[in-house]
């Protein structure tokens, strides 16, 4: 998908600021600016690197920004961009700036004077390295001079560079904390006396009660010059690895991975092979387990667990990345202990983190996904044992009061625990308390049961008669399930049974029952499922995203942002997120047959998703919006589940 900016949609600063773009290298490292080519937050950047040998989660800000003079005829005139905390301080490109296009890489057009300049900006697939070029058709009559100054950090990402930082220059490399940046070009490269530009202004960070003001630094300058009128292509190669390429080289690597992401998809919509290249961004290696893994946001967000299972089967398996798939599958298996999964992987000496109630359950529906397009049986072999381990666990009872009671229902969590993924935290304050038996753990912990009963007739041999006893645990779990979870008066089912449910049951509607519907395995009647996806629909849905709290609810919060407390008490108490329409989707697909009318609904609501792509990160689906009124994206701006959900509609749909 061509997506096209023009001076309308950049008429002021504030504007030009409001939507960027995102590339992704596969390692963690990524490059990430506004459309008018700005550092609207700290997290933004020209070179996000993340070493191979530290991936995916080390990442160092090592070139924030390129400052752009262009001089015509003596004339200075500024390309860059840039805010600053000193009032009246302001580079002011985007005044010269006639288009931006994002397809597979940024462009930009100015055009000053008779003089047109096309700037691109690629990123190298697996590499730490950005190319920048510059295609100039001077029609002035005058010479023309373009100086680009990088602003750099080499600082890890999200911190600040502190002015007592030293940084050597040398032709073609610069060092500074231990890092190494080379660099090539076919301008003229000038050393600079060092100096720091400490007070660049993030109007998004402002927003949320981050950090606002930043620092970087200058040592030197690349100078291109062009008298004559044939169209002429200057260019930067900076990069962590002293790679001898060519932008233009980078970016024929860059379309040509993009066009193979296509072909393997195989969609023919827009919107989903948008989606497929936007699922793409989030698949990264993981050094210290030497496999694959999925982001679950950018510009914060590390690879979790839970997100991972959540995202998987959208991001690999809709793709046709069925490597992929099994190479985290794989991972996860070496890494469940005690019958969970890990929702943090290690990291340096750090042990892996298993505080989710989810993420194995999740495991099970996932390897189900991949087997039934697949029919990978020496995976699923040896997958068995593991998804066995986990079953008896969760039976038994493991960590974090993680367990199944008499009636067959799965309990989670007790004090300050955590374990689902509305897991806000804030001191001894929970605002969204989850501890008992959640919805949608339940309606996992089912469907899980029922998929071992399916395999175990699949592998035969021993696995046939155990497929008997998670037979008869999945009817005790249905029918404890429809007795305790049903809410007749509302038409759809309870949040959380807690342990003081008879005196004070939970009647909160909540996004989390749609997975009960959703899910490859009914735990309802047909007619309660159709109730749930029409209350859900009523009080939940937005074009968006599902609303996490009915808004008639006295605990909704109808906006996200302001200081970290003000958004940590609203980000499950009415926040819209965007992953779960996916499952209102397929269950609003499911309880009417995937009947033309209904898939053509579905289609026709999905537009809402398409112009999604426009705002916020170009491309990408964001994290979540606010619930009163969603029409900005909030959180991170781009997320891997909201992706994934988004795609397993469409390989339903087309």
């Amino acid at each position: 998908m061509r997506y096209l900016y023009g001076r309308q949609d950049f008429k002021t600063f504030e504007r030009g600021e409001e939507n960027c773009y995102l590339m992704t290298n596969g390692l963690g490292g990524f490059s990430s600016l506004t459309v008018i080519g700005s550092c609207g937050r700290n997290d933004h950047a020209v070179l996000m690197s993340c070493a191979a040998s530290e991936a995916p989660n080390h990442r160092y800000n090592m070139i924030h920004r390129l400052e752009e003079i262009l001089t015509v005829g003596g004339e200075e005139y500024y390309l860059s961009s840039q805010d600053f905390a000193e009032e009246g301080k302001r580079e002011e490109g985007y005044l010269l700036l006639s288009s931006f296009v994002y397809e597979d890489y940024p462009q930009w057009r100015f055009e000053v004077g008779g003089v047109e300049i096309v700037k691109q900006l690629v990123m190298m697939p697996g590499e730490n390295t950005v190319g920048i070029s510059y295609a100039v058709e001077n029609r002035s009559g005058s010479k023309v001079e373009l100086k680009v100054l990088p602003h750099l950090q080499f600082v890890p990402k999200g911190k600040q560079l502190s002015e007592e930082q030293e940084f050597s220059f040398e032709p073609g490399l610069i060092r500074s904390g231990g890092r190494s940046l080379f660099f090539r070009t076919n301008g003229r490269i000038q050393e600079l006396p060092l100096r720091f530009e400490k007070d660049l202004y993030y109007a998004a960070d402002a927003c949320d009660g981050r950090a606002e003001r930043g620092c970087t630094a200058v040592n030197h300058c690349v100078t291109f010059a062009a008298e004559e009128e044939e169209p002429q292509v200057w260019e930067l190669v900076y990069g962590t690895e002293n790679a001898k390429v060519s932008a233009e080289e980078i970016r024929d690597r860059l379309v040509c991975r993009r066009r193979e992401l296509l072909e393997q998809a195989g969609y023919e919509d827009e919107t989903a092979q948008a989606l497929t290249l936007a699922a793409d961004q989030f698949i990264s290696r993981r050094a210290s387990t030497g496999g694959q893994t999925i982001l679950a946001g950018f510009p914060f967000f590390e690879d979790w667990g839970r997100d991972t299972m959540i995202a998987l089967t959208g991001c690999c398996m809709c793709t046709g990345q069925w490597e992929t798939a099994e190479s985290i599958l794989r991972t996860f298996l070496a890494y469940c202990r005690d019958g969970l999964m890990p929702n943090l992987f290690p990291e340096g000496g750090q042990e892996p983190g298993y505080n989710t109630a989810d993420a194995a359950l999740l495991f099970i529906i996932a390897v189900y996904e991949y087997y039934v397009r697949t029919e990978n049986r020496e995976f699923l072999r040896d997958a068995w044992p593991v998804m066995q381990e986990i079953v008896e666990k969760y039976r038994v009872g493991t960590d974090f009061s993680i367990g199944m009671d008499e009636d067959g229902l799965i309990h989670a969590g007790q004090g300050y625990d955590q374990v689902t993924w509305m897991d806000v935290r804030v001191g001894e304050n929970l605002p969204t308390p989850r501890q008992g038996k959640p919805v949608e753990i339940n309606a996992y912990w089912y469907n899980a049961l029922c998929i071992m009963e399916w395999f175990s007739h699949r592998l035969k041999g021993e696995a046939s008669e155990s497929g008997k006893k998670y037979g008869a645990m999945a009817e005790l779990t249905k029918k404890s399930f429809r007795e305790k979870f049903w809410n007749g008066e509302a038409g759809c089912l309870k949040d959380v049974l807690s342990e003081d449910s008879a005196a004070r049951p939970d009647c909160q509607i909540r996004c989390n029952q749609i997975w009960a519907v959703s899910l490859p395995f009914s735990l309802l009647e047909r007619e309660q499922e159709r109730q749930v996806v029409e209350t859900v629909y009523r009080r939940l849905y937005t074009p968006l995203g599902l609303r996490t709290l009915s808004p008639d609810d006295p605990e909704f919060h109808p906006c996200y942002g302001g200081e970290m407390l003000k958004r940590d008490l609203a980000y499950h108490q009415g926040t819209v997120w965007t992953f779960p329409l996916g499952g209102y989707y397929l269950a609003y697909l499911k309880v009417h047959n995937y009947s033309e009318e209904a898939q053509e609904r579905v289609r026709v609501q999905l537009d809402g998703i398409t112009a999604a792509l426009r705002e916020g990160c170009i491309g990408q689906l964001p994290e979540i919006y606010d619930g009163g009124r969603p029409v900005s994206s909030r959180g991170c701006f781009a997320q891997a589940w909201s992706v994934g959900e988004i795609l397993r509609v469409y390989e339903w749909l087309c």
